[in-house]
């Protein structure tokens, strides 16, 4: 008799009885979680690193890059605006690589041209703002999109970069601009950027170089760069985030691989495309 009262449960009972097991058993799959979470953590943190960042990670970045890239779309166009929407004074994205003085009335960037039949023979020009404003102008008002979360309708003047590389022969592999639609394979995949001092530096796949709104930016507002805006010349690339638009240019080259890249050494996707 005894035991049969045991045995007899209330519906109450049980079911606090199930409230209760299941509460055990959520905080013991938590508590492994956490310690697996843990042990994960750690082995990141000390495995090898690849550019500053562990290599399992720099690994799944670079395939969520080459997926951006290769659902790029080059004929798109960003947003753009009217002139009357642009800010009267554009923000600053950041100061890297601008610290040092530059004489901007004798100003010249270098351009390294490529040679893949022949790197050795690869040679350097030295363009300057004079060389630029030569080639058609060209303006976007578009909405500049930073990094750290703020946006911003700007006003930039320039030269297209396409118009650019076809003016000086460069970014193919035998230094002369193919008919890009018919022998697309014959442009070089990349596009490296330094400051004078190097110390900040981009890496832009070619097909958003080639972009029609991508610009070497000498103009904002219908003005010469202010200094803070990379005076006396900067690269303006609307289908990238603020990262890749590279102040104050003092080096531009081409290459097959992937150049070295600021942010991206830093953890940030190489892509940083909008």
């Amino acid at each position: 008799m005894t035991k049969m009262k045991k045995n007899n449960f209330t519906e109450e009972q049980i079911f606090k009885r199930k409230v209760l097991i299941r509460t055990i058993f959520s905080f013991g799959f938590f508590f492994i979680l956490c310690i697996i979470g843990f042990k994960f953590f750690h082995a990141l943190t000390d495995a090898p690193k690849d550019r500053g960042m562990p290599i399992p990670l720099r690994q799944i970045s670079e395939v969520n890059a080459k997926i951006f890239e290769r659902s790029y779309d080059n004929p798109a166009l960003s947003k753009v605006f009217p002139k009357e929407l642009a800010a009267k004074r554009a923000r600053v994205n950041g100061m890297i690589g601008m610290r040092d003085k530059l004489d901007t009335s004798n100003y010249f960037f270098k351009v390294v041209r490529y040679s893949k039949l022949t790197p050795q023979l690869s040679d350097t020009l030295l363009i300057s703002l004079d060389d630029l404003r030569h080639l058609p102008k060209t303006e976007v008002v578009f909405n500049f999109k930073c990094i750290e979360g703020w946006s911003q309708v700007s006003w930039w003047g320039g030269v297209r970069f396409s118009d650019f590389a076809k003016k000086y022969n460069l970014g193919t592999f035998n230094n002369l601009i193919p008919d890009t639609k018919n022998h697309p394979e014959q442009l070089l995949k990349y596009v490296g950027l330094q400051t004078p001092d190097k110390k900040y530096y981009v890496g832009i796949d070619m097909p958003s170089m080639m972009h029609p709104q991508t610009i070497l930016c000498y103009e904002l507002n219908g003005k010469p760069l202010p200094m803070d805006q990379g005076s006396p010349l900067r690269l303006i690339i609307p289908v990238k985030y603020g990262i890749k638009h590279l102040k104050k240019v003092g080096t531009i080259f081409f290459s097959e691989t992937p150049p070295p890249d600021y942010w991206a050494d830093r953890g940030y996707d190489y892509f940083s495309g909008l």
